[in-house]
């Protein structure tokens, strides 16, 4: 009689249990769900474009950008950013559906690297598009999108100042070494697919140590923002820009990384494998160096584009 009132009391005890565990699991997944929804309201209300900014789109879809598909985690809120910025941009890039293999320039598929989303975004045929010529790219479509042309211009390896303008204009580089002159050989093409030759062409000679002199260091962890670069200039190098980033209510701040790699391959976003329980995202208290699935950075090597 003893033993079964025991049992009683073990099962009556391990029912309770079980009714508070489930009563929290409800209540965890019932906040998960809301906060996932305050998100995607958080980016339907402040997505300030009102045509298509990524002309490589034909048609461009908000619901199926980076801001509507990687929420923040449970605490944290996106910052809210300047309209038609290139933060903002950064934040509404395009992903394909789902979480896709990472492909090669060739079609083929690539090495892969943990992410959790890819980047709607051509390639191209050559083994062009790598770590910095991404970032490149991802700036200079932006100063396309907004008509700055004068301020779409990049440095060769060699220190050439290749200009988009006088690109435009119909002038092409002859190269021989660190030889390099300009001639006026074409007409004048202000096209998309003109600009996308021109970015072809930067990519064939630039990389992370041109890019990351042309780059302001930032000095001040506390001063990083969206579309700053951690770049590790040389030969090789590498380099991944920051496209979105979160606050919680104690001012810890987080933040998203796309890269590109080599050979050219799709731009994704990485996963942070140092931290599950942030995802995708790194705490900006990362301490001296930050490692990602594609590189370690050291504290010292975040940059910005010139303004």
């Amino acid at each position: 009689m003893a033993g079964n009132k025991k049992i009683k009391i073990l099962v009556l005890v391990l029912g309770i249990f079980l009714v508070i565990f489930f009563v929290l699991l409800t209540f965890y997944f019932y906040k998960l769900s809301y906060w996932k929804a305050e998100n995607i309201s958080f980016c339907a209300e402040n997505c300030g474009f009102d045509k298509n900014p990524y002309f490589w789109l034909e048609n461009y879809n908000s619901e199926n950008s980076l801001c509507h598909r990687i929420a923040p985690p449970y605490g944290y809120k996106k910052i809210p950013l300047e309209k038609n910025s290139f933060e903002e941009w950064l934040r509404y890039l395009p992903l394909k559906q789902g979480n896709p293999a990472i492909v090669l320039h060739n079609g083929k598929t690539a090495y892969q690297l943990p992410h959790i989303g890819i980047v709607d975004i051509d390639i191209g045929e050559k083994n062009l598009q790598q770590c910095a010529d991404a970032v490149i790219r991802l700036r200079a479509e932006y100063l396309f999108t907004k008509k700055e042309y004068e301020q779409i211009h990049f440095n060769f390896v060699s220190g050439f100042f290749a200009s988009y303008l006088k690109w435009r204009d119909g002038f092409r580089p002859l190269v021989i070494g660190d030889f390099v002159k300009e001639a006026k050989t074409y007409g004048f093409d202000d096209s998309w697919k003109g600009f996308r030759e021109y970015l072809n062409m930067v990519f064939n000679y630039a990389n992370t140590f041109s890019l990351e002199q042309e780059l302001i260091p930032v000095e001040d962890i506390n001063d990083v923002r969206i579309g700053d670069v951690f770049i590790s200039g040389g030969f090789p190098g590498h380099a991944e820009i920051i496209v979105d980033m979160a606050e919680n209510q104690e001012g810890n701040k987080i933040f998203l990384l796309a890269q590109s790699n080599r050979p050219a391959q799709d731009i994704h976003i990485s996963k942070n494998l140092d931290n599950f329980q942030l995802g995708a995202w790194y705490s900006m208290d990362f301490g001296e160096v930050l490692n990602t699935p594609g590189w370690t950075f050291k504290k010292t090597e975040i940059r910005r584009f010139r303004q």
